[in-house]
């Protein structure tokens, strides 16, 4: 193009963005604009919504070993006591505040979901491994069994209790966000289990016990996905 068709296609564009918008476009604009709106709640700090989802899946955690009874706990000695809910602590919070950064958009990622999970799978094994001795009895499928109902029914309260806390957020990747509020709240049941189970087989906890992570976050991946496709499909 020559100097001469730039201008002229400059001028032309600049009376364009100069003309008056239609009357009815800007009536049917202001029809549609709430008469008195509402201000936009701010959210909460990081911190807080962290602590929010740390305590929900804690308070669970508490309340179903007072209910079923702290015969676990008491069990324990000193040592085992220290290890076990220190580390429970630590992973939950951990879990807690990567679900928090799933559900805010462009935040940065410690670690993957998956990673996540292997990385509390992982810690459980090796601290219940270097602390439960006892040999495996005849009872281990049907004692197993009960405990991972046990904490599968604990953690699903907690991952809804998760998710109240967080509901403004937005999930980017619905499975990387359940799978995380799966293993949030999956820790919740291991400490149930912690608290109320007085079978200190190294078999039982080590698959047992363990086990109620991975199924939660998969679980809690599932629903995340299934509820974005059942939302995309009334839309």
């Amino acid at each position: 193009m020559t100097h001469t068709q730039i201008n002229a296609f400059l001028k032309e564009q600049a009376r364009a963005a100069a003309q008056v918008p239609d009357a009815r476009l800007l009536n049917s604009i202001a029809g549609s604009l709430p008469l008195r709106p509402k201000p936009v709640r701010p959210l909460l700090s990081d911190a807080l919504l962290a602590s929010g989802v740390f305590l929900a899946c804690a308070l669970v955690a508490i309340g179903g070993g007072w209910r079923a009874g702290f015969n676990g706990f008491q069990k324990m000695d000193w040592l085992m006591r220290g290890s076990i809910f220190i580390m429970e602590t630590l992973l939950l919070w951990f879990a807690g505040t990567e679900f928090l950064r799933s559900m805010i958009p462009g935040s940065r990622r410690r670690l993957s979901s998956t990673g996540v999970l292997g990385l509390c799978c992982i810690l459980l094994l090796a601290v219940f491994g270097l602390l439960f001795r006892e040999p495996r009895s005849a009872d281990f499928l049907h004692s197993g069994i009960a405990c991972l109902t046990t904490g599968f029914l604990h953690a699903v309260p907690a991952a809804l209790l998760s998710w109240i806390v967080l509901r403004r957020g937005f999930a980017v990747s619905p499975l990387a966000s359940g799978m995380l509020a799966g293993t949030a709240a999956g820790l919740a049941g291991v400490g149930v289990l912690e608290f109320h189970c007085t079978n200190f087989e190294a078999a039982h906890v080590l698959l047992w016990h363990v086990a109620v992570v991975p199924l939660t976050a998969a679980t809690g991946a599932a629903v995340a996905v299934l509820s974005r496709a059942l939302s995309r499909l009334r839309a």
